[in-house]
C-alpha cells in the first residue's frame, strides 16, 4: 500500500476510532452518573443553560470522553500511519482540540471544567498516544 494512501487511512481511521470512543464514553456516562433530575442533555435549545445545573460529578465521563476519545484516535493512527506518525497523533489531537474549543465557545461551561478539558484532555493524550504507539518523542525546532 502507498505511504499516501496509508496515511490517509491513518487519519480517517484515528478521528472515526477516536469519535466513536467519545461517543461512547459520554453515552454510558450519563447512565453511570445521571444528570440532575428534570435536567435534558439532548435539548440543545437549553444545553449552554443545563450545564450551568450540573454537579462536578456530571463532567467527570465528559472528560474522559474527550481525554480517552483523544489517546485512542491518536494511537490508532500511529498505529496506521507508515510515516510521520508523532505528526499524525498530535494532528488528531488538534483536531479534537479545535472540537473542544467551539463546544467551549458555542455552550459555555464552568471555567474551571473548560480548563481542564481545553489544556489537559487533547494535546497530552496525543502526545501520550503518540508515544504509547511508538513514535519518536517531537524534537524541539
Amino acid at each position: 500500500m502507498s505511504p499516501i494512501l496509508r496515511n490517509t487511512l491513518a487519519v480517517i481511521a484515528g478521528l472515526v476510532v477516536g469519535s466513536v470512543v467519545n461517543m461512547t464514553i459520554i453515552t454510558v456516562g450519563a447512565m453511570v452518573i445521571p444528570p440532575p433530575d428534570g435536567i435534558d442533555m439532548a435539548d440543545m435549545e437549553k444545553f449552554a443553560e443545563n450545564l450551568k445545573l450540573l454537579k462536578p460529578a456530571n463532567f467527570i465521563a465528559p472528560w474522559l470522553a474527550h481525554a480517552l476519545g483523544t489517546l485512542v484516535g491518536a494511537l490508532v493512527a500511529v498505529k496506521v500511519a507508515a510515516s510521520h506518525k508523532m505528526k499524525f497523533a498530535l494532528g488528531i489531537s488538534v483536531f479534537f482540540l479545535i472540537g473542544g474549543i467551539m463546544m467551549v465557545s458555542m455552550f459555555g461551561g464552568p471555567v474551571w471544567f473548560a480548563v481542564l478539558d481545553l489544556i489537559g484532555a487533547y494535546l497530552p493524550m496525543g502526545l501520550l498516544g503518540g508515544l504509547m504507539g511508538g513514535a519518536k518523542r517531537p524534537q524541539p525546532a
